[in-house]
């Protein structure tokens, strides 16, 4: 785990723009016009229209997906009571973790009141602008009467999350815990050492669950709680024992099944883990330093089942895997409230992700082939991003079953496919090209299956129904993988092109493409000998049509592929050159970059074909090409080099195209922005239309701009290469795909075959 140092955190608050979160506006408001909506006179329509129906709000303002972060500062991480303002960075750190998780909006407030009854009445005074209200860092037994008064007198949802959220996390990963150990929740002994806010709502949980309330005990800092002690509150009277032989946590913990600390660090000793029952579950909480260290517990009992709410350990129980998801869910029904019923549904929708085979991109974030269910890994990860999915989508249907929800799902794939979209999961694009391969799968040849990611994507692609893979590749080493990552090949044809046993179809592929080119200088020996390369033998697969389309790159130079590509496949005979396309789908729009990787110094007529495969390709992808091509100057201002080029490749353009929407040479911010370029060249082709095409002068610059916005913009996705212009579906993907991006450019190579037969047989 990274030491985080005093300088180190004083810095991230300080630089830059103070503090670690803004207000964004989501409407236009570059004209007159966009603020007279906005505000006055425009604004008065939807206060009429919500004075007229309170509920309006949610359609018309952004009360919808707006929660408060709400503290006094009495019970700050920690810290103690430190009071409202100084708990401010970690109530905005809420409001951070909010938005990037759940795509939720946060004001946070810091009422500076410990008075019970006045904090609740300036709580509800400003609960309208809310869709719903956070409770956070206020001490016990506070919380308790602040949460229960807002619940019953707000028609909103209102979670103290230092109760309910560390109590859902903890749940789930006691009922996967206690499926790991083999035993029963109604069984089991549990010890719980705190009788805070959080101790006591995560017992309560437990007992809901099922566990047996003689079967707990409870102790805070004089030890446990019996039914003899004197002066005890309501809360902690109801987990009194009357059992009188124990006292100390020591003479609780014998025999025990289940330890949760919610107190202090270093209380819990190996003697004491080692007097549990077998299999003992240990929950240590307290943070940063918990009631016992995971190499101590581990050192003292190797079968005990610990976690922690530390991220250095396994089984990091973290509050971030519940609140957003909580929220996302309630929101998105306009709930009333957070009750029980969605609590629960949380529960089992953390515990169940857990069984599911882990996503790639939590594998890489912590550096594993893959987590698999069992004593270091019963609860999700924070990252896994399904958790917006199966939590969300829990919650909202058990609000609406309790009768809670104000608004219905009725279309649950829609919402399951809106919350990915909201959270840059998966876009629109990306879901019709899926969706589209599945109509009519292909055979795929997937040139490094040795490759994880590679041999991840094939089984992935395969299991959505998109294509029929077939790896190259050495049979054992695919199998031996394949089990170390815990995929299941069945279905899948495995090609081990070097093997003896294909060595007449190595000989078939050479005279093939030996008699192909036997004007280019081929040699029959000298093609045998390339068969034993992927990118030959797989080439020739699709070639001789007994695979369909082709993904390689991985471990191969673009530079070698293009070379093998032009030789086995050749290029389309209309055009003179092929290229590649990367698609970069923004919250802007979707946009087609080229070419950004094959021709590095095109001249005019590669241009051309250029401009000409990019119009078909976006054409493919169903959109209308409205094309600009990229230089630094605008429409003739410079006479030499690259302009000198495009101008002339936009010449031909317009002349043989007379309905495409071409123009140039321009500059990107002409081409991006349709106001400006209006005003200022009124006679351009691309008058009144949104640019969605980009041609640019070299491979330097598209593949630059592709690269750079890719960089910096986690909320642009990237699609390509696509490749652009071969005989047969061709793809290339580069050493830096993910599952995804290779799962993505398959489903646009099966299409790719599907149209590429359809025009062979007409």
């Amino acid at each position: 785990m990274v030491k985080i140092t005093k300088e180190a955190a004083l810095l991230y608050h300080s630089q830059g723009k103070p503090g670690k979160i803004e207000v964004v506006p989501t409407k236009p408001y570059s004209t007159q016009t966009d603020l007279s909506l906005a505000y006055s006179p425009g604004v008065a329509e939807p206060c009429l229209e919500i004075e007229k129906n309170p509920q309006d709000a949610y359609k018309y303002t952004a009360k919808g997906n707006l929660v408060a972060v709400i503290s006094n500062g009495t019970a700050v991480l920690g810290l103690g009571d430190i009071g409202a303002m100084a708990g401010k960075p970690v109530m905005e750190g809420k409001g951070l973790l909010f938005k990037i998780y759940g795509g939720i909006d946060v004001f946070d407030i810091e009422v500076n009141e410990k008075d019970v009854d006045k904090f609740v009445e300036a709580v509800k005074a400003i609960a309208p602008t809310f869709g719903g209200i956070n409770l956070e860092d206020i001490k016990a037994p506070e919380c308790f009467e602040i949460e229960r008064r807002l619940k019953e007198e707000l028609d909103i949802p209102v979670m103290h999350d230092d109760q309910h959220g560390t109590a859902i996390i903890s749940s789930a990963g006691l009922l996967n815990a206690l499926e790991v150990a083999g035993k029963k929740i109604e069984d089991v002994k549990i010890v719980v050492n705190g009788a805070g806010a959080a101790a006591i709502s995560c017992t309560k949980l437990y007992e809901a669950l099922g566990a047996t309330h003689e079967n707990i005990i409870m102790l805070d800092s004089k030890g446990v709680i019996t039914s003899d002690r004197e002066k005890l509150d309501a809360t902690k009277r109801y987990f009194a024992t009357d059992r009188r032989d124990i006292h100390t946590l020591e003479e609780a913990i014998k025999g025990a099944d289940v330890f949760l600390g919610l107190s202090k660090g270093n209380v819990l000793t190996q003697d004491m883990v080692r007097s549990m029952a077998s299999h003992p579950i240990v929950f240590a909480l307290a943070n940063p330093v918990p009631e016992i260290s995971y190499e101590d517990a581990m050192a003292a009992r190797p079968d005990v089942l610990m976690s922690t709410g530390r991220s250095d350990y396994p089984n990091q129980i973290n509050n971030v895997i519940g609140f957003p998801y909580i929220f996302r869910g309630a929101l998105d029904v306009a709930s009333t409230a957070i009750n029980e019923e969605m609590k629960l549904a949380a529960v089992r929708a953390i515990a169940g992700l857990a069984k599911q085979p882990v996503p790639d991109v939590v594998n890489e974030v912590y550096h594993v082939n893959n987590f698999t269910f069992g004593p270091d890994y019963f609860i999700p990860k924070p990252v896994d991003p399904r958790l917006i999915t199966e939590v969300s989508m829990a919650v909202a249907k058990a609000a609406m079953d309790s009768g809670v929800a104000r608004k219905q799902i009725t279309d649950w794939e829609a919402y399951r496919q809106q919350l990915k979209e909201l959270m840059g999961q998966e876009s629109k694009l990306t879901r019709q090209l899926r969706e589209t391969a599945r109509l009519n799968p292909q055979r795929v040849v997937f040139a490094e299956g040795i490759h994880p990611n590679m041999l991840k994507a094939a089984v992935e692609a395969k299991a959505e129904g998109i294509c029929q893979p077939i790896l190259l590749g050495n049979d054992e080493a695919i199998g031996k993988l394949a089990k170390e990552l815990e995929l299941n090949l069945d279905g899948i044809e495995i090609v081990n092109l070097r093997h003896p046993n294909e060595a007449d179809r190595r000989e078939r592929y050479a005279r093939i493409l030996c008699e192909k080119r036997a004007r280019q200088g081929a040699n029959f020996q000298e093609l045998n000998d390339k068969m034993f390369e992927r990118n030959y033998f797989g080439m020739m697969m699709v070639e001789t049509g007994e695979a369909d389309a082709f993904i390689t790159g991985l471990y191969t130079k673009y530079s070698n592929t293009i070379k093998v590509a032009k030789e086995v496949i050749g290029i389309q005979p209309e055009h003179k050159h092929f290229g590649t396309m990367h698609i970069l789908n923004s919250k802007k729009g979707t946009y087609f970059v080229a070419d950004t990787l094959i021709n590095r110094h095109p001249d005019t007529e590669t241009l051309i074909d250029i401009a000409k495969l990019s119009k078909k390709t976006v054409e493919f992808f169903n959109h209308k090409p409205a094309m600009a091509m990229i230089t630094y100057s605008n429409f003739g201002a410079d006479t030499e080099g690259s302009p000198c080029k495009v101008h002339d490749a936009v010449d031909y353009m317009q002349k043989e195209y007379p309905d495409l929407a071409i123009d140039g040479e321009m500059q990107v911010k002409f081409a991006l922005n349709t106001e400006l370029r209006d005003e200022k060249y009124p006679f351009t082709r691309l008058k009144g239309q949104e640019v969605n095409t980009l041609i640019f002068p070299n491979l330097s610059s598209a593949n630059a701009t592709y690269q750079l916005i890719q960089s910096m913009s986690n909320e642009t996705e990237v699609i390509g290469p696509i490749q652009m212009g071969l005989n047969k579906p061709i793809h290339f993907t580069d050493c830096e795909a993910s599952v995804r991006d290779i799962v993505n450019i398959t489903a646009v190579a099966v299409i790719d075959a599907i149209v590429e037969k359809k025009l062979r047989n007409n």
